[in-house]
């Protein structure tokens, strides 16, 4: 008796990091952009609102925001090349969050959860700041790096969930899908 395919979860994100991680979790999943304008605040708020954007009768719905946090202020996406450096230099030899808020949403339940992931930089010289703003591999990335890239060169030490700061909170969401649906995405 064969068992009929998991429904796919609809990601309510165009992360290319997010794709990645469901694929390597072979976790089904469609796309769909969320209809939502995000203005920065609370991650949980914003996974809530990417989620809650798209409508699916039949599917689960994942939407998740992620920040960088050092002194309790929000490092968003550096606009230029001199804003990547100056986030790069306030993280050089310290230890900061990465914070995800995560949705996961049927018509019939909601969950919203965050999970923190707490990073250490080594102590970065003009060198080494020159070299990865130089790289590009800032653009787009909250508090300007790309842990998964070259950015792996700026960390000294991970605690707690690599791929949150990757961009998707794995270990969350395998509890929540071992939780809601045992056995349907070959967890729980």
């Amino acid at each position: 008796m064969s068992v009929p395919p998991a429904p796919p979860i609809i990601l309510a994100s165009v992360s290319p990091q997010r794709r990645a991680i469901l694929e390597q979790l072979d976790i089904p999943f469609a796309v769909v952009p969320p209809r939502f304008e995000e203005r920065g605040g609370d991650p949980v708020e914003l996974a809530a609102g990417k989620a809650r954007s798209v409508q699916d009768d039949e599917c689960p719905v994942l939407g998740v925001d992620t920040e960088v946090i050092v002194d309790g202020h929000a490092l968003g996406k550096p606009a230029d090349a001199a804003e990547a450096e100056a986030m790069l230099e306030r993280l050089s030899g310290r230890t900061h969050e990465v914070v995800s808020g995560l949705c996961l949403r049927t018509p019939a339940w909601e969950e919203l959860h965050s999970e923190t992931t707490w990073v250490t930089f080594r102590a970065l010289t003009a060198r080494d700041l020159a070299h990865y703003v130089g790289s590009g591999e800032w653009e787009g990335r909250a508090g300007g790096y790309a842990i998964q890239g070259l950015g792996a060169s700026l960390v000294e030490r991970v605690e707690g969930d690599y791929l949150n700061v990757v961009g998707l909170p794995a270990t969350l969401l395998i509890r929540l899908l071992a939780s809601r649906f045992p056995g349907t995405y070959g967890f729980g």
